[in-house]
């Protein structure tokens, strides 16, 4: 069957092959109720766009890289669902590369990117924070915008407010008369987990509660982790009242490790978890966490790269905001 082109769906809709082109090429001004016409037609014989002739004529690929880490992993995979809705909003394919968990691959993958000649490219890979290569690769490409930090810097980034992602949800417990509060951390080596972790010992701190390094514990980010942690953290601190886990995959875990000791929750012991992942409202009881809006951060990203590729003033770096969600997994401590 032959291909459906723009002079056939000029003849369907009555309208010159100029007029056409301009609606569904993106190029210049037509009447609305014309151009509602003209989409209506392409719809109507099935045109689909020459995305080759496209972009010869543009001189752009009209396609985005994503750099990524396993989008198997559900909270990256919001990031991505971010970034493709708003790529596909202008117009734009992506390419996703999915790492190996250490990251180890990502220069190659940098590479066939840019041999693509993508208009741009998203990080979106913490696990190569602190590869020189993958920084100096990115400073000398194509435009980029990164949703972690870059070694070397010298890329825009839109990032998710650190400070407030611990701060929040230990002042809560702090607030609910809470005193020994252990965290479950991230893999240490990453920069969130560390940031997160400072900003925990900061705030307990300023409300004169001591250091413990007992209360402190590495999950790696997954349930298993969390779930162990909790183990060695009751049995070298057994008083410990509350736990801020750093995301909520590790909260599940602690959850089934406190059921299996006997801690009821929150009577016994207050979880607070960190990403409002979908199953945060799922557990038992519903866990009371902080909303990170992974999304949100892949869609402006897109537009921060997107005025990059455009050469339009843009800001070095965009900050969203976390919030709590409170539910039923925490409570004052118990008494005595």
């Amino acid at each position: 069957m032959a291909s459906v082109s723009l002079r056939d769906v000029a003849a369907r809709a009555n309208v010159s092959f100029q007029t056409v082109s301009k609606v569904l090429n993106g190029k210049g001004a037509v009447n609305p109720a014309t151009r509602q016409r003209i989409i209506e037609a392409a719809e109507e014989i099935g045109y689909i766009p020459n995305a080759l002739a496209r972009s010869l004529k543009s001189r752009s690929s009209l396609t985005l890289g994503v750099i990524t880490v396993d989008f198997s992993n559900s909270t990256p995979a919001l990031s991505l669902v971010g970034i493709e809705r708003e790529a596909r909003r202008h117009g734009l394919s992506v390419i996703l590369s999915s790492l190996e968990p250490d990251g180890s691959d990502c220069v190659r993958y940098l590479r066939v990117l840019m041999e693509r000649r993508v208009d741009g490219i998203i990080m979106n890979a913490p696990a190569t924070e602190e590869d020189e290569e993958v920084g100096r690769l990115l400073r000398a490409g194509p435009p980029c915008v990164s949703l972690h930090d870059i070694a070397g810097g010298g890329v825009p980034s839109v990032t998710i407010e650190a400070e407030n992602s611990a701060a929040l949800p230990v002042r809560h417990l702090l607030a609910l008369g809470h005193r020994r509060i252990a965290t479950v951390t991230g893999l240490q080596r990453r920069h969130s987990a560390q940031q997160r972790t400072a900003v925990y010992r900061e705030v307990l701190a300023g409300h004169g509660v001591p250091d413990d390094p007992l209360l402190v514990e590495d999950g790696a980010w997954e349930v298993e982790g969390g779930y162990a942690a909790t183990h060695r953290l009751l049995d070298r601190a057994p008083d410990l009242t509350a736990m801020y886990v750093q995301n909520d995959l590790m909260a599940v875990g602690v959850l089934n490790a406190l059921h299996e000791r006997g801690r009821r929750v929150p009577d016994d012991c207050s979880v607070v978890g960190c990403d409002d992942h979908p199953v945060a409202a799922r557990t038992i009881p519903p866990l009371t966490t902080v909303r990170m809006p992974f999304s949100d951060a892949g869609a402006a990203a897109v537009r921060l790269l997107l005025d990059r590729i455009a050469e339009r003033s843009a800001a070095e770096e965009e900050v969203l905001p976390v919030s709590m969600v409170y539910r039923a997994s925490t409570a004052a401590p118990p008494a005595g």
